[in-house]
């Protein structure tokens, strides 16, 4: 017959026992709540970034699949491979009638695009740890995806006077290149005069309005642009009207000089 002093050091050790357990549901407690709270801090980071790519999708005219209607039936699964003839002899197969079959496991092919369940346990920290990973680089990317395209298409590291400066320039140098080629023209297609009229009086316009529509539509961001860029109207009619006549006229002096 067990003493007193046994039972009172089982009931002690018992005691022991129930604080570790209860301090380990405790600490298990903790740890899923901790990560019941990171997995909604994620899951709400994730939604605010579809938004966000859905935003820029929209910007740069890229929508998503439609998500089939209520009611509407899908698409037919894909065709499922026939069923390997189990082992035996014919119409008897693999379990005779009355055999048990406890212990089976039916293996179905996972379906296309679906991962296969990893082997041995998981970790939810670690695999909460990843996607968290995943999630900064996406936030990583989104951020270089806004930055490109804050920027027009046309020279995107240039300001917005260069870029202008550039293209009405370059406007008013193929302008100045086309009189030129009218000027060698002159008098077997059309007369002389007509020739310099054309180049100092339409061609400059015409380079003009090249310019100032080259400017709106390659010269606006497809982000953050709420209206038309800017185009530096008096820039582009100084380059254009006025500077290429004297342009083309400097030509015809030093062309007569070094004749």
């Amino acid at each position: 017959m067990a003493t007193f002093a046994e039972y009172a050091a089982l009931a002690r050790q018992l005691a022991d026992q129930r604080r570790e357990t209860d301090r380990d549901a405790a600490a298990e407690d903790r740890r899923r709540s901790a990560l019941r709270g990171t997995l909604d801090q994620l899951t709400r980071r994730l939604d605010a970034q579809s938004h966000r790519l859905d935003q820029l999708g929209r910007a740069a005219g890229v929508t998503a699949e439609p998500e089939p209607a209520a009611g509407e039936r899908p698409a037919p699964p894909a065709a499922t491979p026939p069923a390997a003839t189990p082992p035996g002899r014919p119409g008897v197969g693999a379990y005779p009638p009355g055999a048990t079959t406890t212990g089976a496991v039916l293996v179905v092919p996972a379906a296309g695009g679906v991962p296969a369940p990893r082997a041995g346990g998981v970790d939810p920290g670690a695999e909460l740890a990843e996607a968290r990973r995943l999630a900064d680089e996406a936030d990583r990317l989104i951020g270089v995806t806004e930055a490109v395209g804050r920027r027009p298409p046309l020279l995107p590291a240039w300001s917005p006077l260069a870029r202008a400066l550039a293209v009405y320039a370059a406007c008013a140098a193929a302008g100045v290149a086309l009189s030129v080629v009218l000027l060698g023209v002159a008098g077997v297609v059309a007369s002389a005069g007509a020739v310099y009229v054309a180049t100092c009086g339409v061609l400059p316009v015409l380079c003009f309005v090249a310019g100032y529509l080259v400017l709106g539509r390659w010269g606006r961001p497809a982000l953050g642009a709420d209206g038309p860029p800017p185009r530096f109207v008096p820039l582009g009619f100084v380059t254009c009207v006025l500077l290429m006549p004297l342009a083309y006229c400097g030509y015809l002096v030093l062309f007569r000089l070094l004749r």
